[in-house]
């Protein structure tokens, strides 16, 4: 690998050389023997002024450039630096373009040199890191950098980020590098000559890696039991805690900046009087509490006095993370004996080897997300212990491959077969029955409630952390979902007889005999036909909502337009030929499964010692099946408990269309399904009352107030000093047609606000509609070049990734819906100030709250007291809980609703929150007062 590597990065006026964009500065690194040998670098002239953000972005200015070369006068200088070298960029298409762009404009050839590009390579060779920007991944493998986005710099931290993944490249076993060989044509990266080198060298050497299980060509981590006893702990529970919490305790010793917080005791003695008594517990702990330590702690020492399970559910998989990388860690550093802990998921999560292992031997598809999936599954193998899909960053696309080999994917378990001892799910489960505490999420602890409880271990005692979502989420796998796509790709997975898909595969390699049985023009005619009447009935379902969407229309936060249906009440003729359909597709969709069985008869037949296509035909039968009875259920059963809608993409495709159906209440299938049958659960959140009382989550959870606890721990932040509530009374009304005036008063507002505090806003809306609109007039008003301006459904990216866009700028203003109300942790001055545009009621023909709040006013009772004002102070105070996350933060609360404090029910929203003090005056007062107090 003493190859010469010559590495570039370019600073530009923009991003495209289509557009006339043009180089402005080059940085040129050169490796050789493993070690750099030389830096290049010069600035260039454009020829054309340089865009303001991109002075902000890389510190190069006209001025930089004026008596700078051209181009065309350096070219034979920079080509010759390339000769008989590798040309290495971290994104090779955008330097590697630029650069024969520029090359072609001034007469000269355009390079041909094999490329190395190291975003692709870090993908593959260091899959668990965080992120592969530059930047990330320096920070990642510890390579220090002075001044990103300046080209030496950034060619610098290229050039040593390639030597760090070179020595990763030799690391790897044979078995991977073998397979690597197979993928790397469809790769970006001429990756043969260094691949092939090393697999010769690796096939001349003797020495064998004790830390891989090498199995049928495939090399896979070992990974040691662990031996960790759970020990009897003989203090009581009080001295437990005091030799943690209390002077001279061991948080002080372990914590260099420790400050006792008395909620964060009260809190563990709650949890610990709860399990004693054997009762269920509402436990409302206030941002800044430490509430996971806090339940952590008695959850362990019940789990090693009694030598009992101790069930741990989150909502997020980032609460899972905090709970395994930062607090266990801490604890086992506090308590002086030792316990077991594990993580269990669901099946989806979990890869399985034996499916891997047939796809990786299948022809090579000419998809680059699959190809490069498939790479970074076989380095990500050497590495893990898990198996889990979230320790991995997976190119978008990639992730339809994961769910086609997952455990989830897998018909049944043999525990015969040598992939069951290999199994990542099997392990975890193994590691689940032997721990005292089992951490998992809302999702699983549902479909295991649900499953008469077959999943998870046995177990009596249980903290749901972030309790607020258990309603929605066991609402949610109580009832179920089902969508054009879904469809569509269960059955081409299976596949027509002439595709390259699972049946034509089978087919080939098998010999089935035709006579009876499974017959292929039989296959053929039926599954055209079941596809076309799946496009006829979604195009169909499309059609019946836009019609129908002027009676009742709702935009979901996403854009969607929601329509709820109720067989009762639908237009009888149009409703009658979509059920007419329903019922076909079903037909077709059973006799697809009968030919099915035909097939799994005849391969049981011809080969009895494997069953690997048995099992997988089975799997298909049963993904067709679920389809029927999901068809069934939403379409042709009726069910006065069930809430059934129509969600569709108003600009999308004309089949983009989403079923969904779930229980109006779930309160009774959680009192008798879990809380009857449970000993005692504790549910935890920032968020469960409302004025001091539990009532409201109490009832829609189905808790008996006969053996229930509840307890309130206040914030130790002082909220009166750091925290203001501004209220405009000079808002134009809403509610009265002058929603255009209202969202140019909030514009104006978000402009004034972003002045005073640099940006550093989180404006958060209740509609997309709204927030949209907003969008395009703050664009149009705004100085771009100053604010960066970020708008979830329209910046393109995760909720995760828009976050971090927004931290990465200085003065950046993030607008966000629903999803941003909560989960998005903003410490410090990177969040200054938090707008609620409007108070979050969800709209009244929203269908879940629609078909809830019917049932109410059916039983005579107040339909908004009883379900949406408590919805909507929970909600807002999930949004108020954004600002204020550590004890040295400031900000402003600035809330654009004047019903906060004109409305009579007003008063359940500034009583909900922790106290603050509260200003209501005309904006331009509000603005002179914000600046004065920042």
């Amino acid at each position: 690998m003493n190859e010469k590597y010559v590495v570039v990065d370019l600073e530009t006026t923009g991003h495209s050389p289509a557009n006339s964009d043009k180089i402005i500065e080059v940085g040129i690194v050169i490796i050789e023997n493993n070690e750099i040998t030389g830096e290049h670098s010069t600035f260039l002239n454009p020829e054309k002024p340089i865009p303001a953000f991109i002075t902000n972005l890389t510190g190069i200015s006209d001025q930089d450039v004026n008596g700078a070369p051209r181009f065309h006068d350096k070219a034979s200088d920079i080509t010759a630096l390339f000769e008989n070298s590798y040309l290495v960029a971290h994104n090779v298409p955008f330097d590697l373009g630029f650069l024969n762009g520029e090359l072609a404009s001034a007469g000269f050839p355009k390079l041909e040199n094999p490329v190395l590009d190291t975003v692709e390579l870090a993908r593959i060779l260091y899959p668990q890191a965080p992120g592969f920007k530059l930047g990330q991944l320096a920070d990642h493998l510890n390579i220090t950098h002075d001044a990103p986005h300046r080209a030496l710099t950034d060619a610098l931290m290229t050039a040593e980020l390639l030597l760090i993944l070179l020595k990763k490249l030799r690391k790897l076993p044979y078995e991977t590098i073998t397979h690597l060989l197979n993928l790397q044509q469809g790769l970006q990266s001429d990756l043969y000559a260094l691949l092939n080198e090393q697999q010769h060298s690796l096939a001349f050497s003797s020495d064998s890696d004790k830390t891989m299980d090498i199995y049928r060509g495939m090399a896979i981590k070992k990974v040691s039991e662990e031996k960790s006893e759970t020990q009897y702990v003989e203090s009581s529970f009080g001295s437990y805690l005091d030799a943690i919490y209390e002077t001279g305790g061991t948080l002080e010793q372990e914590m260099s900046r420790y400050e006792k917080r008395s909620g964060q005791r009260e809190m563990s003695e709650t949890v610990f009087d709860a399990f004693r008594s054997g009762n269920h517990a509402l436990i409302e702990a206030e941002t800044g509490t430490g509430k996971t330590l806090a339940y952590l702690l008695p959850a362990i020492y019940e789990a090693a006095t009694m030598n009992k399970k101790v069930v741990i559910s989150t909502y997020t998989t980032q609460l899972q993370s905090q709970l395994l990388d930062e607090e266990v860690p801490l604890i086992n550093k506090l308590v002086d004996f030792g316990f077991n802990i594990a993580l269990l998921k669901g099946k989806q999560h979990y890869l399985s080897l034996e499916k891997f292992e047939r796809e990786l031997g299948t022809n090579q598809e000419v998809n680059y997300d699959l190809t490069l999936t498939k790479a970074m599954i076989l380095v990500w193998l050497t590495e893990t212990e898990t198996g889990d899909v979230d320790e991995i960053q997976l190119p978008s696309s990639g992730y339809i491959f994961y769910r086609q080999v997952s455990t989830d994917a897998e018909s049944g378990f043999d525990p015969s077969s040598p992939w069951f001892s290999r199994s990542f799910y099997q392990k975890a489960r193994q590691k689940a029955q032997k721990a005292d505490i089992l951490i998992t999420n809302h999702a699983l602890l549902s479909t295991d409630m649900f499953n008469d409880y077959q999943l998870l271990p046995a177990y009596d005692k249980a903290i749901i952390d972030e309790a607020h979502h258990l309603e929605e989420t066991a609402s949610k796998h109580y009832g179920l979902t089902l969508n054009y796509v879904y469809i569509q790709n269960t059955l081409n997975q299976i596949g027509s007889i002439n595709d390259d898909n699972w049946l034509a595969k089978l087919l080939k390699e098998q010999k089935i005999s035709h006579d009876d049985g499974f017959r292929e023009s039989e296959w053929e005619h039926i599954f055209e036909n079941a596809k076309h009447e799946i496009d006829d009935l979604f195009r169909m379902l499309f059609q019946y909502v836009i019609e129908q969407k002027q009676k009742s229309k709702t935009l979901s936060d996403i854009g969607r337009i929601q329509y709820r249906f109720e067989e009762t009440k639908e237009h009888v003729e149009e409703w009658g030929v979509i059920k007419d359909m329903v019922t076909r597709l079903t037909f077709y969709f059973r006799d697809l499964i009968h030919l099915l069985s035909s097939l799994k008869q005849e391969l049981k037949t011809n080969s009895p010692d494997d069953n690997h296509y048995a099992d997988e035909t089975n799997s298909h039968m049963e993904a067709i099946q679920s389809i029927i009875d999901r068809l069934e259920q939403l379409f042709l059963f009726d069910d006065d408990n069930t809430v059934k809608w129509i969600e569709i993409e108003a600009y999308g495709a004309k089949n983009a269309v989403y079923l969904y159906s779930e229980p109006t209440d779930i309160s009774t299938l959680l009192a008798n399904d879990f809380f009857e049958k449970k000993e005692s659960i504790i549910l935890t959140s920032a968020t469960l009352s409302i004025r001091n009382s539990f009532l409201f989550s109490q009832k829609r959870l189905g808790l008996s107030p006969e053996n229930l606890i509840t307890a309130k721990i206040n914030s130790p932040f002082s909220y009166q000093d750091q925290v203001q509530l501004m209220v405009p009374d000079d808002f134009p009304d809403v509610r009265f047609g002058k929603q255009d005036d209202f969202i140019h008063s909030t514009c104006e507002a978000i402009i004034s606000l972003a002045r005073i505090t640099d940006g550093r806003m989180l404006v958060l809306f209740t509609s997309y509609d709204m927030l949209k609109k907003s969008y395009y007039l703050l664009k149009e008003t705004i100085d771009i070049n100053k604010y960066m301006l970020i708008a979830q459904g329209i910046s393109s990216g995760s909720r995760s990734r828009l976050k971090k866009n927004f931290q990465t700028f200085d003065q950046s203003i993030l607008l966000g819906t629903s999803s941003f109300w909560e989960g998005v942790d903003i410490p410090g001055e990177d969040l200054s100030c938090l707008m609620i545009v409007r108070l979050p009621f969800q709209p009244p023909n929203h269908p879940v709250y629609e078909a809830k709040s019917n049932e109410l006013k059916r039983e005579g009772r107040n339909a908004f007291f009883e379900l949406s004002l408590p919805n909507a102070v929970i909600r807002f105070k999930q949004g108020f809980g954004r600002l204020i996350r550590s004890a040295t933060d400031r900000g402003i609360v600035f809330v654009c609703d004047a019903r906060v404090i004109k409305a009579r029910y007003g008063k359940y929203f500034t009583e909900s929150i922790p106290s603050a003090p509260i200003t209501t005056d005309s904006t331009h007062a509000l603005m002179e007062k914000a600046e004065e107090w920042f």
